[in-house]
């Protein structure tokens, strides 16, 4: 059943179709939002993929240096 749905002459049909609902003047536009979307879809997997860094803390302030600010 999956097998044959992307056939050359399936994309063709679907992107005629879609050229029919949306315009011509549309369908660059939904193509690039589309694109940009897979892209930070990646960029986002790719990042947690990723080891997290490690972020350095500044050390708090202990008993002595507390009552000495005072």
């Amino acid at each position: 059943m999956i097998e044959g749905l992307l056939q050359p002459s399936h994309l063709i049909l679907i992107l005629v179709v879609a050229l029919f609902i949306f315009g011509p003047k549309k369908l660059p536009e939904l193509g690039q939002g589309l694109g940009k979307g897979i892209r930070s879809f990646r960029d986002s997997m790719k990042a947690a993929t990723e080891e997290p860094q490690k972020i350095e803390t500044p050390p708090s302030p202990t008993q002595s240096e507390t009552t000495t600010a005072k």
